[in-house]
Formats: structure tokens, C-alpha cells, sequence
């Protein structure tokens, strides 16, 4: 059985995988480590060489406003509504804002801090144990069971467990020095045996059936500046963990791989067929170490030889700040550069769930838009004066030859009508019950139409739909009480209208109360069917001539203009009220629909933030290049 561990590939000691072309791309047999430099080529880097850390630019200080500003857009931006791109816009941008907290703003605050490998693959891929070998103790607990749910486990040199400790990357981690099944804390376990400089992450499974853990493998994934992605022979060619890659690849993450418990005589072909498919995912130059089947020793641990070349290959990266310098900044520059399609992506998303906001919006506008309308036909074509106002106006006007008198004497009417207000009260007041009794049946009846409109509207497109209640079907509960009020405001307005135009009046002065109260009521009377008190062939009809008497009652106190003025005043004021009321009723869906809707339109604050950060980001030029 072979004992020993090979690192394959044209880069296999490379701390940064070349990222242009082909021809462009040094061998790290004959370079070593390597960096990219301001055209985008590589150079080597003189491992051993280790300078004291350089302070940040101040373009550093800008770069981490602006992702301050993309962390807040990221917060205000919700996608509620039930469309296709809605779960999918929720995930990318809750994983963003993550990684805003979790790595991009603690690794700007210091570029120089130690770097952190996660150590992530498969279920029973063999991580803990190649953590375990690699610091030669056995700090992290192979799980026997699957899954295995425990904390992951960080493994620093002492010197650098304050900055891994005090919580600046991973935040949202409860840090412990002791083994933890809680899920969201971080054990932090020092030891002398890895270098200063490094850490490793040992991280749950990528592809574990505990949601929990997978979502936790990809937070600490998107925190790493290097991902040490560990695979089998048997697994390799698993499609979660080469999503993950693709993934990875796309944010610029550094990536090395270890393909695990290789048979001997399949070691060639397997390389061969992992590294066709490292290519084809543009993963070719990633370093790849290839460890064959063997025994562990009494701790548990792989046998020196296995791990001995990948061991020397951290042991030379810890102590080289310009490789561990290099990896960072081309991953954290690969991070912020992955941004752009994925915030444009969100951007999308959110004005899609911002029109589709406003079409919700628009069925209910047009719902209640005819309520208002069928409200004001029925101010104008009289069906307002059937039945019990008809029959009320009549016993209040007095007998038909009271109303023939009407056309010509109306020079004496302003007498006649104080005498018969001043003896005959009760008809005023069940005339005023009576229209009170048609507006609310009117009122209660267009509400529930455009209730039922709007719920009919919104059941029809999925977005709707999903904020629909039962009680939106039908009007608010205490909708009859306030269109009772409504209606008796309103009467009351009206007859404080005439008090106040008529003040110098003398039907008034003679009449008193009773005078006003039955000019008011004229006015309303005068309201119920036309503006222009030009009554209609319905309206004739339908009131018996009551148009007719109500717009010589009125001419008599007042003159023809004026009663025109306060006729077109109380109808204006009557229908404002409608509209407010309809209004409230119409909030109880527009405001199921607010949260979409922001002071600043959702896409267009997105992209803001994004075109801020990538500013910053080619300002900044972390790989040298600024592009």
C-alpha cells in the first residue's frame, strides 16, 4: 500500500491560480508560489521572504463605506411576493449580506490577518480526519455517525487565536474552546504545530441531510480565503460539491483540492479523470494533492508520508506573507468582483416584485375606481329618490297643490316655507333619516363589489393570491358604522354650509333652526339627482317632479346662482368623503403590497450600492490590475 502523497497539476504548490491566459500561467514546479501583478500575469514569489505587514491605503476606508451602503440596500430590498425569481433573489441576497459580515468587511479592516482555510467536502469525504493529520493531533473530532452534528472546529497557531477569537470573521459564531453540538458556535482549538499566519477550518458537509449544516458549510465556504475542497475516489465526480466549485470559482475564491483514499492501481486514471473535469469547470489550475489508500496510525491520523507534501505546502505558505498576502487579496477581489452580476441579478428580482406591486396595485385601484363612479350615477340618475326619499319629500314639500303653487308664486314662498317648516318638523327629520338610510345602503353596497372585484383580481395571479385573506373578500368590519357617520357628517356639513350662507337671509332669521334645516335639506334633495338641477326624463320620473321642487325651494331663499354654488359644494364635499372612505378600504390590500414599495425604487438602490462598490473595488486595485 502506498504511503505517500503526491501533489499533481501544473499548479500544485500555487498559493494564487494564474488568471489569464494559458500561455500566461508559470509552473509552481519552477516557481513557486506565485501573485498576480498589475498587467494580470503572474510572478513568483520568494517563499521565506516575510515583511512586516503594510498598512491599508485609504482606499481601503472607502471600499468598506461602500460596503457598509450595500449591506444596508441588502437589508431594506425584500422579495415577498410569490414570483419565480422571489426564493431564489431571498437566498442570494441573505448569502451576500453574509458574506458582507461574515469575511469581506472583518478581512478589510486587516488585509494582514491570519488566513483562513475552510476545509469543506463531502459527507465521509475524510476532512476531520486530514485536519487531525495536518496538525498532527487529533483536534477535530471524526464523526463516526452520519451526520455528524457538532460545532465546526478552527484550528490556529496560539499566537493567533485573539484574531480568530475575538470574532471578527464569522461573527454571528458564539466563540468556544471546548466541543459543542450547538450549531452556531465555533470551537477555537490553538496549536503550536501549524504555523503562525494560518488557520484551518474544519467545516460541516456540504451535501450533509441536515439543512442546517449545509447552510452553515456555505457561510463558512464564502468566509474562506482559501477553500480546501477534500473529495474520494468514489465521490469525486458528485454533482453538489462541483456546484459548490462552480460557485467558488465564479466569487474568485482560491481553491485546492484533495482527492482521498485512492487506490494504487486507479490512482493514474482517476487524476487523469479529475483533472479533465478541473478543466472543463476552468479549474485547471487549482492545486490538486492526491493521497492513496491507507491505514491510520493509533490517534487516527494519516502516516507523515500521505500528508507530508501538503503539510510542507502550508508550512511554506504560513510563513511567506507576500503568498498569503497574494491569496487574500485574490479572493477577497474575486468576492467583490462576483458582486456585479449577482447584485444585477437581485436588482432584477426587485423591480420585477416592484411591478408586480403596482399590477396587484392597479386591479385595486380600478375596483374601487368603479365603486366611486357607480356612487356618482347614483347622485345623477335619481334611482337615489325612489321609494321612501320620494314619498318623505313629498309629506315634507306638502300636497300637490302646494307643489303646482310653486311655479307661480314663488314670490311668496320664502313666507309659506317658514310656516310650514316652523309647524311641521317630524317630516324633515324622517325625509333626512330616509336619505341617510339610501347613501349607506349605497355606500355598503359599492364597497362590497369593489371588495369582491379586488379579491377576484388578486385570486387570479399568483403574487396576489399568496397575500390573499378571507376577510379582504368583503368589506371591513366596521364599514357600515362609518358610513353611517360618513353620511351624517356629511348632513351636518350641509346644513353648517347653509348657516353660514345664508346668514343675512331673512327666511333664516324668521325660520330659525327649522328654516335651515329645511333649506339643508333641499340642497340634499338637490344633490340626489343632478348638479346642474336640470332634471332629467328619469329624473322627472323617477321623482315625481321633487328636482323640480327642491331647485325652486331653493331659488326662492337663495337666487339661481347661489343654489347652483352650494349644490356643487356639498356634492363635491359628499364625494370626497366617498373617496377617502374607499381608500381606507382599498389600504387593507395596497398596504399588504408596501413592503415592496420603498422611498427609493428597490432595483435602482441595488444598483447604486453595487456601482459604489466596484468603484471602489477598481480604486483599490487589490490584484495589482484594478479590473
Amino acid at each position: 500500500m502506498t504511503t505517500h502523497g503526491d501533489a499533481v497539476g501544473p499548479s500544485a504548490l500555487s498559493a494564487v491560480p494564474a488568471v489569464s491566459d494559458e500561455k500566461d500561467q508559470v509552473s509552481v514546479a519552477e516557481s513557486g508560489p506565485s501573485e498576480r501583478t498589475g498587467m494580470g500575469r503572474t510572478r513568483p514569489v520568494n517563499l521565506g521572504n516575510s515583511p512586516h505587514p503594510v498598512e491599508p491605503p485609504p482606499a481601503v476606508g472607502r471600499l468598506a463605506t461602500a460596503l457598509s451602503r450595500l449591506r444596508a440596500a441588502l437589508g431594506a430590498v425584500s422579495y415577498p411576493l410569490v414570483l419565480p425569481s422571489a426564493e431564489e433573489a431571498r437566498r442570494v441576497g441573505a448569502a451576500l449580506h453574509a458574506q458582507v459580515d461574515d469575511y469581506l468587511l472583518p478581512r478589510l479592516a486587516r488585509l494582514d490577518a491570519p488566513l483562513l482555510v475552510v476545509v469543506g467536502g463531502s459527507t465521509g469525504a475524510g476532512k476531520s480526519t486530514l485536519v487531525n493529520s495536518l496538525v498532527q493531533a487529533p483536534v477535530s473530532s471524526a464523526g463516526v455517525l452520519r451526520p455528524t452534528t457538532r460545532s465546526p472546529v478552527l484550528v490556529t497557531h496560539p499566537d493567533d487565536v485573539a484574531w480568530f477569537g475575538r470574532g471578527g470573521l464569522l461573527p454571528g459564531l458564539t466563540r468556544t474552546g471546548e466541543p459543542s453540538t450547538d450549531p452556531n458556535a465555533l470551537q477555537v482549538v490553538p496549536a503550536p504545530t501549524i504555523g503562525p499566519g494560518l488557520a484551518l477550518l474544519d467545516a460541516p458537509d456540504v451535501d450533509s441531510v441536515v439543512d442546517h449544516n449545509r447552510k452553515l458549510a456555505a457561510q463558512l465556504l464564502a468566509a474562506a480565503d482559501l477553500w480546501l475542497f477534500v473529495t474520494t475516489a468514489a465521490r469525486y465526480a458528485d454533482a453538489v460539491p462541483w456546484e459548490l466549485l462552480k460557485t467558488a470559482r465564479l466569487r474568485g475564491t482560491v481553491i485546492a483540492l484533495v482527492l482521498d483514499r485512492v487506490p494504487i492501481d486507479a490512482a493514474a486514471e482517476v487524476s487523469a479523470h479529475l483533472g479533465e473535469m478541473l478543466t472543463a469547470h476552468d479549474l485547471g489550475a487549482a492545486p490538486l494533492f492526491v493521497l492513496p489508500e491507507t491505514d491510520l496510525d493509533d490517534r487516527g491520523l494519516l502516516p507523515d508520508a500521505a500528508v507530508g507534501p501538503m503539510r510542507l505546502w502550508f508550512a511554506k505558505l504560513a510563513v511567506d506573507a507576500d503568498a498569503r498576502s497574494a491569496v487574500v487579496r485574490q479572493t477577497l477581489d474575486g468576492a467583490l468582483g462576483a458582486f456585479a452580476p449577482a447584485l444585477t441579478g437581485l436588482a432584477d428580482a426587485a423591480d420585477e416584485q416592484a411591478r408586480t406591486a403596482q399590477h396587484l396595485d392597479e386591479r385595486v385601484d380600478a375596483a374601487y375606481r368603479n365603486a366611486r363612479r357607480t356612487t356618482e350615477e347614483g347622485l345623477q340618475d335619481g334611482r337615489l329618490l325612489r321609494g321612501e326619499v320620494l314619498a318623505r319629500w313629498q309629506e315634507f314639500i306638502g300636497t300637490g297643490e302646494f307643489l303646482r303653487s310653486l311655479e307661480s308664486r314663488v314670490g311668496h314662498l320664502r313666507d309659506r316655507l317658514v310656516a310650514a317648516i316652523t309647524g311641521r318638523p317630524a317630516p324633515g327629520r324622517n325625509l333626512q333619516i330616509a336619505m341617510e338610510s339610501q347613501l349607506v345602503t349605497l355606500l355598503r353596497g359599492v364597497t362590497a363589489d369593489a371588495a369582491e372585484q379586488a379579491y377576484s383580481a388578486w385570486q387570479a395571479h399568483p403574487a396576489g393570491a399568496g397575500l390573499l385573506i378571507p376577510d379582504l373578500q368583503h368589506p371591513s368590519a366596521d364599514l357600515p358604522q362609518r358610513a353611517d357617520r360618513l353620511v351624517r357628517d356629511w348632513q351636518q356639513w350641509i346644513l353648517d354650509l347653509v348657516r353660514r350662507e345664508a346668514a343675512d337671509k331673512r327666511v333664516v332669521a324668521r325660520g330659525a333652526a327649522y328654516a335651515v334645516n329645511g333649506v339643508g335639506l333641499a340642497v340634499m334633495i338637490a344633490v340626489f339627482t343632478s348638479t346642474a338641477f336640470i332634471p332629467t326624463g328619469l329624473e322627472v320620473a323617477a321623482g315625481a317632479g321633487s328636482a323640480v321642487a327642491a331647485q325652486k325651494v331653493l331659488e326662492a331663499v337663495f337666487g339661481d346662482q347661489a343654489i347652483r354654488t352650494l349644490a356643487t359644494r356639498a356634492r363635491t364635499e359628499l364625494l370626497a368623503r366617498v373617496d377617502e372612505l374607499l381608500q381606507s378600504e382599498a389600504a387593507r390590500y395596497t398596504e399588504r403590497t408596501a413592503a415592496v414599495r420603498l422611498e427609493v425604487e428597490p432595483g435602482a438602490l441595488l444598483r447604486q450600492a453595487a456601482a459604489e462598490v466596484e468603484e471602489a473595488r477598481k480604486e483599490l486595485a487589490l490584484t495589482g490590475s484594478g479590473s
